[in-house]
This record gives structure tokens, sequence and C-alpha cells, in this order.
């Protein structure tokens, strides 16, 4: 039974920066969910266990025994421990797309401190522009090549909570016990990728920005596929 691939993009953003990604799986013959994690940051924190929830909710009508493969984006990679650990079903592999990884061992914090530094004077009210608004527009351009495609991720992006950046994520332990791996797009995450295979992961390079799974949909899509099976 192959595992259907469920798609965890960051809750920074939202689902429409895996659409791409999933409509080229499906049209391969891939089973493919993407959750959404759009309401995550809504109410008190611990916000941690809504992401776990909002996975939960995506999956309905798979049954438990069918298998999965997740597949993150960005700060996404940090809620694959709890997300695998609050899961009915088997987890078969999991793949980090230019994405955050979870500690060792311990509690990982959502942001580093240099990054809460630059976050907190951009709160109004404890709350966040979005993610796209936090940059100049020479930063946010290069990530996007169709304006139509740009408009959709940007309006449809969720204002978090500065407290969801300032929570830390459980990491149970043994959650990867199964293959891992690592695409790397590029810069800042290249040292991330560096981890990864001193963890004795699988790494791949598809250089691009960090949104760079709108951009080249096929080739994110076949490098997934290459890191859990070594093809379609």
């Amino acid at each position: 039974m192959r595992p259907t691939l469920v798609l965890v993009h960051s809750p920074s953003v939202g689902p429409a920066t895996w659409a791409p990604v999933a409509a080229r799986l499906t049209a391969a013959g891939h089973r493919v969910r993407v959750p959404s994690l759009l309401r995550v940051g809504t109410g008190e924190p611990p916000y941690w266990p809504r992401v776990v929830e909002a996975v939960r909710n995506g999956l309905d009508g798979i049954p438990a025994e069918h298998p999965l493969v997740l597949v993150a984006h960005s700060n996404a990679g940090l809620f694959l421990p709890v997300v695998r650990a609050g899961l009915d079903h088997p987890v078969t592999a999991s793949v980090f797309v230019d994405a955050a990884l979870p500690a060792r061992t311990g509690p990982t914090p959502v942001a580093p401190p240099g990054l809460l530094e630059f976050l907190r004077p951009l709160a109004v009210d404890g709350t966040l522009p979005r993610w796209t608004d936090w940059w100049d527009e020479a930063d946010v351009a290069p990530m996007f090549s169709d304006p139509e495609v740009r408009q959709r991720v940007v309006d449809e992006q969720p204002r978090l909570p500065l407290a969801y950046y300032e929570q830390r994520v459980p990491v149970p332990e043994g959650w990867d016990d199964h293959p891992c791996s690592y695409l790397l797009f590029g810069p800042p995450y290249d040292g991330t990728a560096a981890e990864a295979r001193e963890r004795g992961w699988r790494v791949a390079h598809l250089p691009g920005e960090h949104l760079h799974q709108i951009v080249d949909p096929a080739g994110t899509a076949r490098h997934i596929l290459e890191l859990t099976w070594g093809g379609a």
C-alpha cells in the first residue's frame, strides 16, 4: 500500500504554498493531503496542539492503518515530532523541505532569540503582520515568479500572535526512528541541511528561494519522491 503524502505548510503562510506540488503529485497518481493550519494561531497558547489537531482533521477519511509520509516546509518542521506522535496512522518517512529541524532532545523554540528580537517591535497588541510584510520588497519579490500565485499566497496568510513564535514545541523521544530526509533550497537553511546530514539523513539540493516549491513544483515533487522512495 503506497503511503499518502501529507504536505504540511508553515503556519506563517498557508496551504497555497503546497498547492502546485500537490497538483503535480496527484497528477502522477499519488494520494496527497494538504491540511490547513490557517487557524492554529487563534486563542491562547500553547499553539502546537492545534497544529496536531489541524493535521489530524486534514486526514479525515483515511483509515488508521493507512501509512503516511509527512512532508514539512519551513517552521512546520519543528512540529513533525508532535504531529507524528499525535497521529493514529503509521508514518513511514518524513521529508523536511527548506525546513527548521526539531532539537535532538528537549523542547524546541519556534524562534531563536535573534528572530524574536526582530519580531517584537513589529507586533501590535501582540499580533504580527503577515509574514511577507516583515520583509522588504527586494527580499519578497524573488520568491515569486507568477503574480497570481503571489497574490493567492499573500492573501491567505494569517496574522499570527507573537506568542506563537515564543512557544517551545515538545520533541517526543524516538520520533525519528524512521527514514528522515532533507531537501534544501538555499540560505539560510544550508547550515540546517548540514545538520540533517550529520544526523545521517539523506539530503538533496534544489537551488532556489525559500518558496521555491511554488516556482518549481515539478522539481520539488520529483525530489520529494526520490528522497522518499528513490523516484516516482
